[in-house]
């Protein structure tokens, strides 16, 4: 089959990769792959920006990291992750012995190697902005209406708002293409303004993440980039400060640096460490569907994949996790071959 996806994130490069005995082309509209799980580089720091890491829940995607791919450079985060309330009292967490994966080289690695493995044709800086029933198939075109092909089968990624916008913009299978397009505009998400805080010298803290359970405090995530093996050199820290909901909506369209600048205050008052309001360097990303707080009505996607119209990421999963992510494009691929 020839098959379009839309999407170079977690789930659209797991999907091509269990198609890659198909001729499969993948759609992405910024240069950079693997979506949420991305990875940046300044000043010898390695750094995760938006998913910190991929929690060993499942079974799969463990084979799939450890077994499947090339392991070279697969790091296991050790150091365990603490809650945090709304008056900023650090707690004890949950123990789970859970692996928290990453790569020396970054998050993007499993999309890069999952595309390299499978040969996939990955166009880059590629934004489709319309469907169109061909024949069996579905023809795609670019925003400006550019064909990029027919396809027998197609696959969508993008965050679920984005899907729904890309199908009310395309045109055939009207009944079951628009039910789809209404449940995923039905998928609530949350916000998320991420603030990377460079120091140079030494945290002595005993976890990696701190995680704010009740997300009533302005930051919602904090971790230490430095506790990743070949990410952060020695005698420095990064932080990975990932705001609250709220306060990422409000602040989303401001200043980046007044931003970062009131994220590192808001760290120092959580952390009591006063050195922590003057970082010697930041970094930011707004990420305006950050997380999907429920999933995908699950009756409208067979209807739709009658029509050989399929979808895959964490909010068809329902939960905001690379390793849902990638299970989710696993089981697109299975249900498009099965077809």
């Amino acid at each position: 089959m020839d098959i379009g996806i839309v999407g170079a994130g977690a789930s659209g490069a797991a999907a091509a990769h269990a198609l890659a005995d198909h001729d499969v082309t993948v759609f992405e509209k910024s240069r950079g792959v693997c979506g949420r799980a991305a990875t940046r580089r300044r000043d010898d720091c390695t750094y995760d920006y938006g998913a910190n890491y991929v929690k060993s829940a499942d079974p799969v995607v463990n084979d799939l990291l450890t077994g499947t791919l090339d392991s070279e450079g697969l790091v296991d985060v050790a150091a365990p992750i603490y809650t945090f309330d709304a008056d900023g009292r650090v707690s004890e967490g949950r123990d789970a012995d859970d692996h928290k994966w990453t790569y020396t080289e970054g998050l993007t690695q499993i999309a890069k190697r999952l595309f390299a493995r499978a040969g996939t044709d990955v166009r880059r800086e590629t934004r489709v902005g319309s469907l169109s029933r061909a024949g069996d198939g579905w023809r795609i075109h670019r925003e400006d209406d550019t064909d990029l092909g027919r396809f027998d089968a197609v696959l969508l990624t993008p965050p679920a708002p984005q899907t729904a916008d890309l199908l009310g913009r395309s045109e055939g299978a009207d009944d079951a293409r628009t039910a789809l397009a209404d449940a995923a505009a039905a998928v609530p998400y949350r916000t998320v303004y991420a603030c990377l805080l460079h120091y140079p010298f030494e945290l002595d803290r005993p976890w990696y993440g701190l995680v704010n359970t009740d997300r009533e405090h302005d930051c919602g995530w904090l971790s230490r980039e430095e506790l990743k093996p070949g990410h952060v050199p020695d005698g420095e820290s990064l932080l990975v400060a990932q705001m609250g909901p709220d306060w990422s909506e409000r602040r989303y369209d401001d200043d980046p640096d007044a931003v970062c600048g009131d994220a590192a205050a808001v760290v120092a008052e959580l952390l009591d460490d006063d050195r922590l309001a003057d970082p010697d360097w930041t970094d930011h990303q707004g990420w305006k569907y950050a997380l999907p707080e429920a999933g995908l009505d699950g009756d409208t996607r067979p209807g739709a994949e009658a029509h050989d119209l399929y979808v895959a990421g964490d909010w068809v999963a329902g939960e905001g996790r690379v390793h849902a992510a990638l299970r989710s494009g696993l089981e697109a691929a299975d249900r498009v071959q099965s077809t």
